[in-house]
């Protein structure tokens, strides 16, 4: 592209707003100057969103794109144009629902070919940890995966089995001295066996769902992790992080692993749990079944707390899609549905709504999906802020405009979504990814322009 400056009176650096001059070079931030320039020479763009706010672009570390296998679940094309269109110029793709999984270099590679021109945003990847493929590991690290993942209960799919204690202490030695983050669905059947449901239980009742997946589940998983993380002997160095943490009850252990024992962890929570409420679930609502489950609005506000006191640093969609048939809302059974919420490209706007009621300013938002999740991945300096020498990703927001969520603003594959109906503030309205505009709200669709995946690129 050709050398440009971006201005705005209200620019977010170094986590404040300011007026503020960007200029980009071949994709890049050259240099940030405070103030508002004027028209430079006819040879430099120039791109006047006095008006409007202008952030860093979203880095989504939790996403579901389900490409090769299951691709009329989501898939690159129509999941990368749901993220820029909300804003979202990186997102790193979970190694499982995808056929194959990610557990090994040759199914990366296939994914890799699966996502050749199709990308509208950067992608990158992570790897799987199961059972027996500790072999993987070192070389998928090599090949450039951000870091592993692992389930400590039924993924839901046979190719991605859950991993045991053993499983985790081996991965752990592997990966302890690799840069790299082992990451966990901590959710475990705690010793005293399942959770009891009344035999009579009614299987549309949201109620019935909850209580089948208690908060013990998520405690009992964390405990374990931190057991096994104090035995190796580098548990300050080795990188662990929690992926969807929904139970208020895991955040003194998470509290504890790093102020007290020395664990090296952080942990997310998702646009969901901090939205969405146990009390306002309909029944037969199986769109919004996800695992660990939605809980109740005290819940929720401890949550809140949580990631401003830094307990919980980062904000992701866990965008887990699948097909109307799987969600089945006429029979409506939370039992027998996929558990996933859809809502990639909606998530700067859910997360606004709801911390601008809170008294929770913009920059703060923006932190916990920008800065925080490009440092979780091992970007941050490329992405995840507007700085000389970071990739020219931000997009131009509107934090004052309200829209209504409906099918027409989905740009994801099946629009089954909690969210449909939702009044919600702030307005992604043009998204740049390295200078280029890839999202522009005039025409509502994301513009044809293919991104790179960013398997090389290891800035920490």
């Amino acid at each position: 592209m050709a050398a440009a400056v971006f201005v705005s009176n209200s620019v977010l650096i170094n986590g404040k707003f300011v007026p503020a001059s960007i200029f980009v070079e071949n994709g890049v931030v050259s240099k940030v100057e405070l103030g508002i320039v004027d028209k430079l020479h006819a040879t430099v763009e120039y791109h006047d969103y006095s008006n409007k706010t202008i952030l860093p672009g979203l880095v989504d570390s939790h996403v579901h794109l389900n490409e090769p296998g299951r691709t009329e679940w989501e898939g690159f094309e129509t999941g990368t144009r749901a993220a820029a269109s909300g804003g979202v110029t990186t997102v790193i793709d979970m190694p499982l629902n995808a056929i194959p999984p990610t557990t090994t270099v040759d199914n990366l590679n296939t994914k890799l070919a699966a996502a050749e021109s199709q990308l509208h945003v950067d992608v990158g990847f992570w790897g799987g940890v199961i059972p027996g493929n500790q072999a993987d590991l070192v070389p998928l690290v090599n090949a450039g995966v951000r870091g592993f993942k692992c389930f400590m209960i039924e993924s839901g799919v046979d190719e991605f089995p859950a991993v045991e204690p053993d499983d985790i202490a081996v991965a752990i030695d592997v990966l302890k001295d690799q840069p790299s983050v082992l990451m966990f669905h901590a959710e475990m059947l705690p010793s005293d066996g399942e959770a009891v449901v009344a035999a009579d239980a009614d299987s549309t009742a949201y109620a019935s769902f909850l209580d089948s997946r208690p908060d013990s589940y998520e405690t009992t998983a964390i405990k374990t992790i931190l057991d096994l993380a104090q035995k190796c002997d580098k548990k300050e160095s080795l990188r662990l992080h929690i992926v969807h943490i929904s139970s208020a009850q895991t955040l003194p252990l998470l509290a504890k692993a790093r102020n007290e024992l020395g664990i090296n962890l952080t942990a997310e929570t998702c646009f969901h749990y901090l939205t969405l409420n146990s009390e306002h679930i309909p029944h037969k609502g199986t769109h919004y079944k996800c695992c660990p489950p939605i809980r109740n609005k005290q819940n929720q506000d401890a949550l809140w707390d949580a990631l401003q006191s830094g307990v919980l640093q980062t904000v992701v969609s866990d965008h887990s899609p699948c097909t109307p048939a799987l969600k089945d809302l006429q029979v409506g059974d939370f039992f027998k549905s996929w558990g996933g919420v859809s809502g990639l490209g909606l998530g700067l706007s859910i997360l606004w709504t709801e911390a601008s009621k809170r008294g929770i300013g913009l920059a703060k938002v923006s932190q916990w999906t920008t800065e925080n999740t490009a440092r979780q991945v091992g970007l941050l300096g490329r992405k995840g802020v507007i700085a000389q020498g970071a990739d020219a990703d931000f997009i131009v927001f509107d934090p004052h405009a309200v829209f209504t969520v409906s099918e027409s603003n989905l740009q994801f594959k099946n629009k089954i979504s909690p969210y449909k109906g939702l009044s919600l503030k702030g307005v992604v309205e043009k998204t740049f990814l390295r200078g280029n505009c890839i999202y522009t709200v005039e025409n509502g669709v994301a513009q044809v322009s293919l991104g790179k995946t960013i398997l090389e690129q290891r800035s920490e």
